[in-house]
């Protein structure tokens, strides 16, 4: 979470799933991907950031 919203004030990008952690908070297990997804947006979004769609994603990493 705190490298997540580090990320996003420097302009950086950001990657959440299980396959990086698998608490919403300390001691709460997220329920799913999106519970992570939604609360990157949700910062994101307070910071001003714009979120890629999924096609910008593919494009900015350079895959099919």
């Amino acid at each position: 979470m705190t490298l997540g919203a580090m990320a996003i004030m420097m302009g950086g990008h950001v990657r959440v799933g299980f396959e990086d952690n698998t608490y919403y908070s300390k001691g709460v297990p997220a329920e799913n991907n999106a519970q992570l997804v939604a609360r990157m947006v949700r910062l994101a979004n307070e910071f001003g950031r714009p979120v890629a769609e999924p096609a910008e994603a593919r494009q900015i990493l350079k895959l099919k």
